[in-house]
């Protein structure tokens, strides 16, 4: 949580600076040092996540465990300060930019709220059952959590993928955000829609997994 209003408070002092009117698509043009220097962030709370993770835990399934949960537990709260802070989002179906590592990821606010609650019953389940039995995910729970999270990640990077398309090559979307082609089309970008079929899939292999976990390890405790 205290993550969360962290991560909410330098959005405010972002957004105040760029965008004093109010932040909208397409986004504003953005000194390159900043873009750097904004996915280097992104990559370091990864890491301070990852570390708690590691500390909470004693095995690899209870540090996983602790490191999503605390990942969904920054991530809700990041949203419920920028509302208390600057009555932002405006509802759970405001557009919101997720990472900018690969591409572009871009959604609903709701999407990704819904994936953070997947998150914590994941978490949940792992480490209820850590403290019965000896827990191993095994390959077919990862096969299911993997193959649930790729086709997220296609969910939410599918508008941008698909704008960049039109007049751009596939290459193109991949390339890491500071260099000049991906900046110019950065800035020209405003979000159409998302696909939630796509997303509902990926949740939906989540959710399939999870069930069948919990239904495993159930019947071994």
């Amino acid at each position: 949580m205290a993550m969360g209003y962290m991560e909410s408070s330098i959005v405010v002092y972002l957004r105040e600076i760029m965008y004093p009117s109010g932040f909208d698509f397409p986004l504003s043009a953005i000194d390159p040092k900043l873009a750097i220097t904004e996915i280097f962030r992104e990559v370091a709370t990864l890491i301070m996540l990852l570390s708690v993770g590691y500390l909470g835990g004693k095995t690899f399934s209870e540090r996983f465990a602790w490191f999503i949960y605390c990942f969904a537990i920054w991530d809700i709260f990041y949203y419920v300060f920028l509302k208390a802070l600057i009555n932002w989002p405006g509802s759970l179906m405001t557009w919101d930019i997720l990472f900018l590592i690969p591409t572009i990821w871009t959604s609903p606010v709701l999407a990704p709220v819904i994936t953070s609650l997947t998150m914590i019953l994941l978490a949940l389940v792992i480490v209820h059952f850590s403290y019965k039995t000896y827990l191993k995910i095994s390959w077919k729970d990862w096969g299911f959590l993997i193959a649930g999270s790729l086709v997220l990640i296609m969910a939410f990077t599918w508008d941008y993928s698909k704008y960049v398309l039109t007049n751009h090559s596939f290459s193109k979307i991949w390339t890491i955000p500071g260099n000049k082609v991906s900046y110019d089309i950065g800035i020209k970008y405003i979000p159409e829609s998302f696909n939630w079929w796509i997303f509902w899939l990926g949740e939906s292999i989540i959710l399939s997994g999870i069930v069948l976990f919990y239904r495993r390890l159930k019947a071994i405790s």
